[in-house]
């Protein structure tokens, strides 16, 4: 089908979206002591333990089970944990890495910004990429005290009628099963990302018309299960919607995914993606902020770490991070910041994060896209020219894949 959409809903829910341009709605954790917390018009610093946070999530358990725990701030985000977080301990040499490219441009207030992107660089190469992935489904279970509920991707049927583990693998996020047409311009039947990033380096792309960064038919790992403890989260009502789901603190779940990772070494490696799976479950920060939908990080800096993403189903239409958006968030970004440290100079996110800037957009950001009656919300993301790049790099000199974004980021 051609990439062409209805006009895209607004967002479900009463709460107060910040406005574009103050700052994303980017978490950024380096371990529950002292993680910096950065959403909207928000800035707080938090220098709550995770054994404190247990103790008060424990305290607050009976009544998390029947609403919401009292959160400070409740507001769509994403987050980011730095490669070289407490517990994030690089792969041991010598490994594959990662296929990447290095590349620089001199932004709008005279610095020269270099970053490292997955794939080739599309200046020179004219040849496709593939990157071999693995998912990993993660059961998450709730006792009597927090919720007395289970979220088993494996087993939970979403609106397109699969269980979301086959929504996600039939999705134009790992199957080309998409023309995408932008501003009448074929970029190609392939994969949204690889779409997107074809679109973002057009000026080259358009001449090295084989240039492609795709996603290998995932492998399914055994499913793993997470007991989450009534110290770590509890079952609430969709604050973004009507439905239950489940919420974990970040730092708690990332240990769990560290222990998945160590267990799991003969299979993910350096050159492999690994996608954490879960659904209806948000993450939080202690017991301030919820909800984030995803986040993405890397074990060990680049060229040999270890890099991973995260994100959840939401099978609620029109909730925050519903069906396969917080993916499109995660692996967008992924591909243009894989080790989370491509710094930039914008007020708003310092880092090339490139879903963060459009996901307080209607929809969260989202386009609808409708592949066989089934329908996927895909994230827009900005271009390399939101970050002070030249624009005309990119597809018809626009800032993003959607052409959503007018502005380049604050501080440019």
């Amino acid at each position: 089908m051609e990439g062409r959409y209805p006009a895209p809903v607004q967002p479900f829910g009463n709460h107060s979206v910040p406005p574009k341009g103050t700052a994303s709605n980017k978490a950024r954790f380096g371990g529950a002591a002292g993680a910096q917390i950065v959403g909207g018009t928000v800035s707080m610093k938090i220098s709550i333990s995770v054994l404190a946070a247990a103790a008060i999530l424990g305290a607050a358990t009976t009544a998390a089970v029947a609403s919401s725990p009292s959160f400070r701030v409740i507001k769509p985000l994403f987050g980011v944990i730095p490669s070289n977080a407490p517990g994030h301990h690089a792969p041991k040499r010598p490994v594959t890495p990662l296929v990447q490219w290095n590349g620089s441009f001199t932004d709008h207030v005279g610095q020269t910004i270099t970053y490292t992107m997955v794939g080739t660089d599309p200046s020179s190469s004219n040849s496709p990429t593939t990157i071999p992935v693995v998912i990993i489904p993660i059961k998450m279970v709730y006792g009597a005290l927090n919720g007395n509920m289970t979220f088993d991707p494996k087993k939970t049927l979403t609106a397109n009628g699969n269980t979301v583990l086959k929504d996600l693998q039939v999705s134009p996020l790992l199957r080309a099963n998409v023309k995408f047409v932008q501003g009448g311009t074929n970029v190609g039947k392939t994969q949204y990302i690889d779409a997107f990033q074809r679109a973002n380096f057009w000026s080259f792309v358009s001449t090295n018309t084989n240039y492609h960064v795709l996603l290998g038919s995932p492998t399914v790992l055994p499913e793993q299960t997470i007991n989450v403890s009534p110290a770590a989260g509890s079952v609430m009502t969709n604050p973004f919607g009507t439905q239950p789901v489940g919420t974990m603190e970040i730092d708690l779940f990332d240990m769990e995914l560290q222990n998945i990772i160590s267990a799991n070494a003969n299979v993910i490696t350096p050159d492999v993606l690994p996608l954490f799976l879960t659904t209806n479950v948000y993450l939080t920060e202690g017991v301030a902020v919820c909800c984030i939908g995803g986040y993405h990080s890397a074990n060990g800096s680049q060229p040999d770490g270890q890099t991973y993403a995260y994100a959840t189903y939401v099978t609620e239409p029109g909730t925050f991070s519903q069906d396969v958006s917080a993916w499109s968030h995660e692996i967008g970004e992924w591909m243009d910041d894989p080790f989370v440290d491509n710094s930039v100079n914008c007020a708003d996110n310092n880092i090339m994060e490139d879903g963060d800037p459009l996901e307080n957009n209607a929809n969260y950001g989202a386009f609808p896209y409708v592949v066989k009656g089934r329908t996927y919300n895909l994230q827009s993301l900005v271009f390399l020219g939101y970050f002070g790049a030249p624009p005309d790099v990119s597809l018809h000199s626009w800032l993003s894949f959607q052409n959503d974004e007018q502005n380049v980021c604050p501080g440019q």
